[in-house]
């Protein structure tokens, strides 16, 4: 009995092997295949004979004001402390302003203070908050909202 059923088994992948091959290259890596050797061949042939097409004026300008504006935004940030960097930067920003989590700059201090004790307790809702401050003291969030109450001050510097 079992050589039967491994017998019509091995009979049933065989036909289905055959039909595969019947339909054609569809099954066998189809059009798109031959669309992706195509554009490789095209891509490489058209850099062999393509010249390098010069950039007008604006465009080099406009290349130039973005270098700038990238490595301004690098430096012109301020330093904050490493216990920030931790907890905090990750979603509101290297420098408070804001990447998931709310923007920081222009909050006084004893407005942070008071949220994060809000997220610590409770009363606000941010499960990522409430972890992050749940092995605080009152001691270290104070130091916190005191940094964070400071960025306003220190980007007007910086600037």
């Amino acid at each position: 009995m079992k050589n039967i059923i491994v017998g019509v088994l091995t009979l049933s992948v065989i036909a289905l092997m055959v039909m595969t091959a019947m339909r054609g290259p569809a099954f066998q890596g189809g059009e798109a295949a031959t669309v992706i050797e195509d554009m490789g061949s095209r891509t490489a042939a058209s850099t062999q004979t393509s010249k390098p097409v010069a950039k007008d004026d604006r465009a080099i300008e406009e290349d130039k004001l973005k270098a700038l504006r990238d490595k301004a935004g690098n430096v012109g940030g301020f330093k904050v402390s490493k216990d920030y960097k931790s907890k905090c930067a990750s979603c509101h920003g290297m420098n408070g302003e804001g990447i998931i989590g709310p923007r920081l700059i222009g909050l006084k201090g004893e407005v942070v203070y008071q949220q994060l004790l809000d997220y610590k307790a409770g009363r606000k809702e941010n499960m990522i908050m409430k972890g992050l401050l749940m092995n605080l003291d009152q001691e270290q969030l104070k130091m916190f909202a005191d940094e964070i109450g400071e960025f306003e001050a220190k980007a007007a510097a910086v600037q």
